[in-house]
């Protein structure tokens, strides 16, 4: 009898466990009481152990890193001119020859000398009047294959809570910013949905930005890309086959990003961005991988921040330049056929 009993428990949770990938997103999974004998880390005990298994089996995504593009960080480690403007001079504590207006404007640096740096050949500024900005070394993922359990990106550095709307353990190591993770549950505690991230640790969802997998439009076949607005997620595909995805930072909500279906028109190796007048103008030289889609608006690298995963722009689709560079190569002989789709995942949940 107890081998009977057993037999049937166990053809229980093997049904489960087969559809626990597709329950993993729902968001409709349990919450019990931690007091609860039954009870694991938030979830009913047999749901978690069924869960534990495909997290030991798929634990990290299987997409393959973005190389980082170690000669672009360095040559697009630029600075930042001090925002009120400042005098050129001809020489170290020499004579002023000119000077760079107000606004959010960036200059290469030829060479330094006695707490003087030559921003142009003959043109010298007081390095105090510069910041140096290192270009971000964060890039995105290749996927071979889809992905067994929905992805995310940390925003944030964060400490994991070993149940939903539970605070972290004082000595919980903290996750590192911009780590991909798998989602293999998500739990609404009433006030917030939270994801299972690891075996143990879950994550506030407003701390994780989400690929969300649109539906293709209609008119779109061969290579396209999606910009999904809500998560700040940029996506890109062979037809209905996933290759890239990765966070980017799309126009502030003043410069906001227009949503809509279009076609790349232009693709620029480098290009020099500027515009805004007073102290929103803004003098961008060198910007790396620049592709046309929407107007005057681009995809394109951005060396002057490290915001990825937040809106920030003036407009355009900033991605860092090791991504900025694979996307540029993937539309190398497919630019004039490659649309871009500027959606919002919000309207679809």
């Amino acid at each position: 009898m107890r081998y009977l009993v057993f037999l049937i428990l166990l053809g229980a949770l093997l049904s489960e466990a087969l559809s626990a990938p597709a329950a993993a997103s729902d968001g409709r999974d349990r919450l019990c009481v931690l007091q609860d004998a039954a009870c694991v880390h938030g979830l009913p005990a047999a749901r978690y152990q069924l869960l534990l298994s495909q997290m030991l089996a798929h634990p990290k995504p299987n997409g393959r890193p973005v190389p980082v593009d170690a000669q672009a960080l360095y040559r697009h480690s630029l600075y930042q001119v001090d925002p009120s403007g400042i005098t050129l001079y001809d020489a170290p504590n020499g004579a002023p020859i000119g000077s760079l207006p107000s606004g959010f404007i960036f200059v290469g640096m030829r060479q330094q000398r006695d707490g003087w740096g030559e921003v142009r050949r003959g043109e010298w500024a007081p390095l105090n009047q510069l910041r140096g900005v290192p270009a971000s070394p964060f890039s995105g993922l290749i996927f071979d294959a889809p992905p067994a359990f929905p992805v995310a990106w940390l925003l944030q550095s964060a400490q994991p809570s070993g149940a939903p709307n539970v605070a972290p353990e004082p000595n919980a190591p903290a996750l590192a910013r911009y780590t991909p993770f798998y989602i293999y549950a998500t739990a609404h505690d009433g006030a917030q949905a939270w994801h299972l991230v690891a075996p143990g640790q879950w994550l506030p969802a407003r701390r994780l930005a989400r690929l969300m997998l649109p539906e293709k439009p209609a008119a779109v076949k061969g290579r396209w890309i999606a910009v999904d607005l809500t998560e700040q997620v940029l996506t890109a595909y062979e037809d209905d086959r996933l290759v890239f995805a990765t966070l980017i930072a799309s126009g502030r909500p003043e410069t906001a990003t227009g949503e809509g279906l279009f076609r790349i028109w232009a693709r620029f190796r480098w290009d020099t961005l500027f515009g805004g007048s007073g102290a929103d103008y803004y003098y961008l030289p060198a910007v790396p991988y620049v592709m046309y889609f929407d107007g005057e608006i681009a995809l394109h690298g951005a060396y002057w921040h490290d915001n990825f995963g937040a809106q920030h722009s003036q407009g355009c689709v900033n991605l860092s330049l090791s991504d900025a560079r694979w996307l540029y190569a993937w539309t190398d002989n497919f630019f004039a056929d490659t649309w871009v789709y500027v959606w919002r995942s919000e309207q679809v949940r």
